[in-house]
């Protein structure tokens, strides 16, 4: 028994020893040369690898230092750097013959420049090209014709497949198979070729891959964290590589996506003032030319006003869309809007225009509770007069959305029903309606319709057509412009009936039931201003009874009437 102890021991001490010795013995260095080859020939790029060693106990061939050529159209900057290659060997070939047959591969703290040409082309689109000079065109769904089958099998059994060694007269990269290809703690930035604009930087990279082949499907899952904030998995599966262009490569994929930051992102103009959380959850696919994607995004403390606010509840967006990669451009067949039980339909089409999208679209949101819109409205800039809020009724449009989509124009009727305006006294504001005609609007304003034909746009908020019925007082109608600072410029008409009129028609020395009386409003959008138009009032109301004279005359009735609708609006007539 003690003797059979000690032969192990013996066997044991000499193992270790061939396994200390055999790294010095073996200068895998030698390799380096045929490593660059393979490589270089598989990518279609330069490859330079620094100072190889081996490691026996891992089955691994180490290189301190990696790079990859871009390719020279777009950048003399290298493609990759990588701080250190692993590849993973099988340890009984290397010995027994020299021959480097390749498991897996490992790139540790690579820095990758992705690099788009104003053209729509991709710096890695050329990829691997250089190794099918006889591939024929094809679509980017296609297994390439040439593609043997033993390749399929040599992914699913690394073991029995050298990923280097090739057959003579084969594209290297048709028998390149690797069991497994990661990415560890990478850097990607993504940009514009030949521009100044800032890259899009991916950190914390993370990439698995597993039964690589160019020329099949092979399984990955990619992790980063977002630029500005938050992180994304992607999972799913990939391949063929397309022979003639490596960015129309076939995938379908799940994407998740948690806090992406839209403001600090650098996805969204800055102008535009949109911010806010985004949560991703959908799919992807695509055959290399034409990709489909639906999900559903959550998006907290959302602004989309460069003058709004971050609502104070959550906006969810279920979306469907279409894009065609050579035309840059897509369609939106989905993209329901809710916020709460207020849902808006947007769809349409969008095409990318250098850094800017270019869109036509249309957005329709029929019969929205305005109690789920409220808390809407400061995202959207929209201010209201100070104290108030609106309270009940509907809220129905039918929108065209044109132009960037940073900035876009937006056009159309916007309607809105039996609601109120709550801590708004209008009687308040057209200070002498009590006392002519005791009609009072409360301390809140009741609004029976409110419609409008709505222009928006950059330079301010343009409304015609303003029909405005409150039954405490008639309807009020005209147009008029919101400047981007807020400031109002609007030219009204107070079309007052019944008792709203009686103290008004006695003391202007009219007879009839209605009165039609013009004025201004100015100020802001959170405190409005009336001011009456004394020259319309005495054109549009008075000009018959006083044959045409103008706001000066001697005629008593005609002054007293001015006197009295200038005090309408809290504001006293200057004495001539």
């Amino acid at each position: 028994m003690k003797r059979a102890l000690k032969i192990i021991g013996i066997v044991v001490v000499v193992l270790l020893l061939v396994v200390i010795a055999l790294p010095f013995v073996i200068n895998v260095n030698t390799f380096r040369p045929k490593l660059e080859s393979d490589l270089s020939a598989a990518l279609g790029r330069e490859v330079k690898v620094g100072n190889l060693s081996l490691s026996i106990l891992t089955g691994s061939v180490g290189a301190q230092d990696l790079s990859i050529a871009d390719d020279p159209a777009f950048s003399k900057d290298p493609f990759i750097l990588a701080k250190s290659l692993k590849v993973g060997v099988e340890i009984m070939p290397l010995i027994l013959s020299k021959a480097v047959h390749v498991t897996d591969l490992t790139l540790e703290e690579p820095q990758i420049s992705l690099l788009k040409s104003a053209a729509g082309k991709w710096n890695f689109s050329s990829l691997g090209k250089n190794a099918h000079p006889a591939a024929a065109p094809s679509s980017a769904s296609s297994v390439p014709a040439n593609a043997p089958k033993p390749v399929k099998e040599a992914a699913q059994k690394p073991s029995q497949s050298s990923g280097s060694a090739s057959k003579p007269g084969e594209p290297i990269t048709e028998n390149l198979s690797v069991a497994k290809l990661n990415v560890t703690d990478g850097r990607v930035s993504i940009g514009k070729a030949n521009s100044s604009a800032k890259p899009h930087v991916y950190n914390n990279v993370n990439i698995t891959v597993r039964d690589f082949s160019f020329a099949s499907q092979f399984p990955f899952t990619l992790t980063s964290d977002l630029p500005g904030g938050g992180n994304l998995k992607l999972d799913g599966r990939a391949g063929p590589i397309d022979p003639n262009d490596a960015a129309a490569t076939p995938l379908q994929a799940k994407l998740d996506i948690k806090r992406l930051d839209l403001a600090a992102s650098g996805f969204v103009d800055p102008s535009s003032g949109i911010a806010g959380l985004a949560d991703f959850d959908g799919t992807v696919r695509s055959d290399g030319h034409n990709a489909h994607s639906s999900g559903t995004v959550n998006i907290d403390k959302l602004k989309a006003s460069p003058k709004g606010s971050p609502a104070d509840r959550p906006v969810q967006v279920k979306y469907a869309t279409d894009y065609n990669f050579d035309r840059e451009a897509g369609t939106l067949s989905q993209g329901d809007i809710a916020l709460g039980k207020a849902v808006a339909h947007l769809t349409g089409g969008y095409q990318m225009k250098g850094d800017d999208t270019l869109l036509n679209m249309k957005l329709n949101a029929p019969g929205m509770p305005v109690d789920e819109l409220e808390a809407m409205l400061p995202a959207l800039g929209v201010i209201l007069p100070s104290g108030s809020s609106l309270k009940g009724g509907t809220l129905t449009t039918d929108l065209a959305l044109a132009g960037s989509a940073a900035k876009p124009t937006i056009t159309g009727p916007i309607k809105l029903a039996q609601t109120k305006l709550a801590g708004f006294n209008l009687g308040s504001k057209l200070s002498a309606i009590s006392a002519l005609s005791g009609a009072q609007t409360g301390q809140d304003t009741s609004i029976q319709n409110l419609s409008t034909d709505a222009h928006v746009a950059p330079d301010g908020i343009s409304t015609q057509n303003v029909n405005l019925v409150i039954p405490a007082l008639g309807t009020l109608v005209g147009s008029g412009n919101i400047a981007p600072s807020g400031a109002l410029n609007y030219h009204m008409t107070a079309n007052l009936a019944g008792t709203a009129v009686s103290g008004l028609s006695q003391l202007a020395g009219l007879g009839g039931k209605s009165a039609s009386i013009p004025f201004f409003i100015q100020g802001t959008t959170s405190d409005p201003m009336f001011v009456p138009d004394v020259q319309g009032i005495v054109k549009s109301q008075l000009s018959n009874q006083l044959q045409g004279n103008l706001p000066k005359t001697n005629n008593p009735n005609a002054n007293q009437a001015i006197d009295a609708l200038t005090g309408l609006f809290g504001k006293k007539k200057k004495k001539q």
